[in-house]
């Protein structure tokens, strides 16, 4: 499987710290006191967006038969 690359949006705050956001998925912001650290907060942050969207999905369609596949893209 072909790995997903994503965009950092980072800028640094008035307290010191660099805070970023994934700019394909918006609602994983995070913060850290480096940009190592930053980056790592955020794929975890990116990580838990994707999880939540994943749950919440499928609780939708609790009971109901589906079909579930893969999407590779480029």
């Amino acid at each position: 499987m072909k790995k997903m690359n994503y965009t950092a949006i980072i800028e640094k705050s008035d307290d010191g710290y660099y805070v970023g956001q994934v700019q394909e998925i918006p609602e994983a912001i995070a913060q850290g006191k480096t940009i190592d650290e930053l980056n790592e907060n955020l794929i975890e942050a990116l990580q838990l967006v994707i999880d939540y969207h994943r749950e919440h999905t499928l609780s939708q369609y609790k009971g109901h038969k589906i079909i579930q596949r893969k999407l590779n893209f480029a």
